[in-house]
């Protein structure tokens, strides 16, 4: 006999309560209870416990980042496929292979544009659609700033015309590029035209980035580096002006015809719309001449729009334009300024490009002496003669000079000087300056390393999650180098200048140590730059052997920025095109996509196999526990049936014999009283007719006690009690106990034959239905036996399949209000890429120098302590693999000068020591 509901439908629902909690959320459904909850504010808690739950709530329990923000881009799956291996290269074999695709993009155009008798229009860089109908997307970025719906990039150009239209004889070259071409415009990428005019000193730099073009067709293409590749980027050659056209300007027209003129359009087009000084943006000094103003827009488009190039620095230009590298120095940090004059300023233009700048602590803007604060500046050359170390500079601007020693008409030129210099003077923005003014009055270089064909690089991606502790990752990049020889290591992020405006609410910051393995002490760690937050580097001579490169990612949150999915849904309606632009992001993020390797696949099958081994164990257990609790309460309730009859039946025989001895008594009285005079009919009848009373057999009530000739007709109240505690208790009756029941409860009939032979035949009968019934309680009781695999096989199925029960419904006032941290964790997750540039012989271009890899915390290794006893069961060549992202980790968390470090120390003085002094092998 089971105490289980009817209804249930498994040990397991039985042992977990599931039907309980299905009736009370019924009842909560149906009868709205109002409960109060303690407050957060009430709740008491240690300071460490209120701590330990705050941080518990800052960070996410999902880390992750948007990959993708144009749906089913199948591109962004290309790149990722390509980019999963590290393949080493030379530095030439991108840029060639990126020039190639831009030419030949450049005459497909060009055979489709004499095909149709049509000049080139790009369509996805339009300048004149985009100013005719108001859209701003050539010019502006994606706002993400919370409560602004637009960038307000203040740019107001007033008409679009084609370059033909624009310049009389227009040239792409006059006498080349060079740094006297450059006008900065109305942009703020003076970094940008710094980066040009420092090119411009060396000479084809410029000219390899300007790569093909037809000028009659009106199509140019251009190369740029981006993310450790080149690009190709085309653009048509519609350029903006400051003044609008003649006939949509009203004002203009009625100034312009305060006079008789032959021709006031043509007139008025010569002067504001004629050259290029009517160029909105950046312009040539030479009137005809256009090669500036069209790679200022092709590297506009390439990010996304003319707001986006913005702000920067020299070096990160150089490094777009020339694919080398570009390390930050400050002017207080160099040691040996003889070494930096000598191996390095010596070397512009040879294996070095230099810019410099000023006023990065005070951003405001200001003059000193000519030199304009948060401004990048060109160095052009450095020289040494006649005991004097002098280096020329050029202000983008072409204006405003140096105006202390060595400036133009300064007391120190001579004659002689401005020959052996070939200086002139004038207002173009060429000044020379002192090396000791130099370092006075310039804070910060960026000195960017050019490779030539005798470099090669290797390059990796991924993607990490940065935590809001600053310390270095477990993931981490290790290469071979098979020759000694100079190295060259750049950890960079993604530039997020080509997706301005979803690069999200994170800034991160990038350091590097170099490690050697088998040794404890790195070789070399990166010095974080103050601005420079796209890539660093560091170059040194290496010895053969394998490296470890540990990365430590610092991340700083704008609460005022937008995040991506939010930016996205703002503009999906009405800038579709504009997210299109910027899809970028997408190819980018491509990058760092992290792949399963076959190792990581088979601990991932092991791991999934360790979990559902471990469901089915505790699936097993609950269900045999509830078998057990079953069993229990099963053996319980028939033990109590049984001492309940037990109890019946002793009262039932005391109570016979109590009948016996009062039928005795009975007999005796009749025999005794004599009998009243009979009626004709009653005396035949009477004859034959005894006094007697039908008692139906019943385990719990009783015969009526005679009183007299007249039976009592109502049970035994004791009885009738105890058989209604029976049935509240068993929640069942069997056949004979109901059919009891109802005789008992039936009336007696004094006339009834036989009396004396029913009773005696009923009350032997009744211990006989004890025996059989007590015999079947106990049959009832089966032994708990083990579940077979076949039936945890279908429990455990039906349990997946089984959806989880919905919450209880509450009232709004019951919850509790959300953390602002738990609504909006920390989730900071970035993509980093390592390049190794390393220098080769003519002879090991084709060999395979460096082996470049991610190493990466397997998320499904099992842990020292969850292996447990079973590496002890295990042979010596069967132990398993524990994580090496962690063990490398051990011993290389804390920087020699972290003072945290002098507590992870062990043993006595002399071997602490040792230990920060490296001196010993870990």
């Amino acid at each position: 006999m089971s105490i289980l509901p009817p209804d249930a439908v498994s040990d397991a629902d039985y042992y977990l309560g599931a039907r309980d909690d299905a009736i009370a959320h019924t009842i909560m459904a149906e009868v709205p209870v109002i409960l109060s909850l303690p407050s957060k504010k009430n709740k008491q808690q240690t300071p460490q416990q209120a701590i330990d739950e705050f941080w518990t709530k800052f960070t996410t329990k999902a880390p992750g980042k948007a990959t993708t923000v144009i749906p089913s881009n199948e591109y962004a799956e290309r790149v990722a496929r390509r980019s999963s291996k590290a393949v080493g290269t030379t530095t030439q074999a991108s840029y060639d292979e990126a020039a190639a695709v831009c030419k030949a993009k450049v005459a497909k155009i060009v055979k489709e544009c004499r095909r149709v008798n049509q000049k080139y229009r790009d369509p996805h860089f339009d300048l004149e659609l985009d100013l005719k109908w108001g859209d701003s997307d050539t010019l502006e970025s994606l706002c993400n700033t919370k409560g602004e719906r637009k960038s307000n990039s203040g740019f107001h150009p007033k008409s679009v015309k084609r370059v033909t239209d624009i310049f009389d004889v227009p040239k792409f070259y006059i006498d080349g590029p060079t740094a006297n071409d450059v006008r900065q415009g109305r942009d703020g990428d003076c970094w940008l035209l710094a980066a040009l005019c420092t090119l411009s000193n060396k000479p084809s730099l410029i000219e390899r980035v300007c790569v093909a073009r037809d000028e009659q067709v009106g199509v140019y293409g251009f190369v740029f580096h981006r993310d450790g590749e080149w690009i190709s980027e085309i653009i048509d050659d519609k350029l903006f002006l400051t003044k609008p056209d003649f006939d949509e300007s009203v004002l203009e027209r009625m100034l312009w015809e305060d006079r008789e003129r032959v021709d006031s359009e043509e007139q008025y087009r010569k002067a504001y719309q004629s050259g290029s000084g009517a160029l909105y943006f950046a312009q040539c000094e030479h009137a005809n001449e256009t090669w500036l103003p069209l790679l200022e827009k092709a590297y506009a488009k390439a990010h996304g729009d003319y707001q986006a190039i913005e702000g920067g620095f020299t070096g990160e230009g150089i490094e777009d334009l020339t694919g080398g590298v570009t390390t930050e120095l400050y002017t207080t940090d160099i040691l040996d300024k003889e070494y930096f004059w000598r191996e390095e300023l010596m070397k512009v233009n040879d294996q070095f490009l230099f810019g410099c700048s000023t006023g990065m602590w005070r951003p405001v803007w200001g003059e000193r002496k000519g030199i304009v604060e948060l401004h990048a500046y060109s160095v052009m050359r450095a020289v040494e003669m006649d005991g004097q170390r002098l280096v020329l500079l050029k202000n983008p601007w072409g204006k405003y000079e140096w105006t202390g020693p060595w400036s133009d008409g300064s007391k120190e030129w001579t004659a002689d000087w401005l020959k052996k210099l070939d200086h002139r003077f004038g207002d173009d923005g060429n000044f020379w300056i002192s090396y000791d003014d130099l370092l006075r009055k310039y804070q910060a270089f960026d000195r960017t390393r050019l490779f030539g064909d005798d470099w090669k690089v290797t390059q990796i991606w991924t993607t990490v999650s940065v935590p809001w502790t600053l310390d270095y990752h477990d993931s981490y990049f290790a290469f071979s180098l098979a020759k000694t020889g100079p190295v060259v290591l750049v950890l960079s992020q993604l530039d997020d200048r080509y997706y301005r405006g979803l690069e999200g609410q994170y800034r991160f910051e990038l350091n590097v140590r170099l490690h050697k393995k088998g040794q404890e002490d790195y070789v070399v760690r990166s010095i974080a730059p103050y601005r420079h937050t796209r890539s660093i580097n560091v170059e040194l001579e290496l010895e053969a052997g394998e490296y470890t490169v540990l990365m430590k990612v610092n991340a700083t949150r704008d609460l005022d920025i937008l995040p991506i999915e939010e930016v996205i849904r703002n503009y999906a309606r009405d800038r579709r095109d504009k997210l299109v632009a910027v899809g970028m992001y997408d190819l980018a993020h491509s990058k760092g996509k992290l792949t399963e390797t076959e190792e990581e696949k088979q601990a991932k099958k092991a791991a999934e196999k360790r979990k559902k081994d471990k469901e089915r164990q505790d699936l097993k257990k609950k269900i045999m526990e509830a078998r057990r609790d079953r069993y229990y309460m099963e053996v319980k309730q028939v033990n109590k049936r049984k001492e309940k009859k037990e109890k019946a039946k002793a009262k039932l025989q005391a109570k016979k014999a109590t009948k016996a001895t009062n039928k005795l008594a009975a007999k005796d009285e009749v025999k005794d009283v004599p009998e009243p005079p009979k009626s004709p009919d009653q005396t035949s009848s009477s004859e034959t007719e005894k006094h007697v009373w039908t008692v139906e057999p019943t385990a719990s009530a009783e015969a009526p006690e005679a009183s007299g000739d007249v039976p009592d007709s109502k049970p035994d109240a004791e009885t009738t009690a105890s058989a209604e505690s029976e049935k509240k208790d068993d929640g069942e009756l069997s056949s004979k106990e109901s059919e009891t029941k109802e005789g008992s409860s039936s009336e007696a009939k004094p006339d009834a034959p036989e009396v004396a032979d029913q009773t005696t035949a009923e009350e032997q009968k009744i211990p006989e239905e004890e025996t059989e019934e007590d015999t079947s309680d106990e049959s009832e009781v089966s032994s708990v036996s083990d579940i077979s695999e076949r039936e945890l096989d279908i429990r455990f199925r039906e349990r997946a399949d089984t959806p989880a029960p919905p919450p209880p419904p509450g009232p709004a006032a019951a919850t509790e209000e959300e953390d602002e941290f738990e609504s909006n964790p920390w989730n900071a997750v970035a993509t980093v890429g390592l390049r190794v540039y390393y220098k080769v012989a003519e002879g090991d271009k084709e060999k395979e120098i460096v082996k470049l890899r991610v190493v990466r915390p397997n998320p499904y290794a099992r842990k020292d302590k969850e292996r447990g006893d079973d590496e002890k069961n295990k042979g010596e060549g069967e132990k398993e693999e524990g994580n090496d992202a962690e063990g490398e980790k051990k011993s290389k968390g804390l920087d020699v000068d972290d003072s945290s470090k002098d507590a992870t120390l062990e043993g006595d003085r002399e071997q602490r020591k040792k230990s920060i002094l490296s001196l010993v092998s870990p």
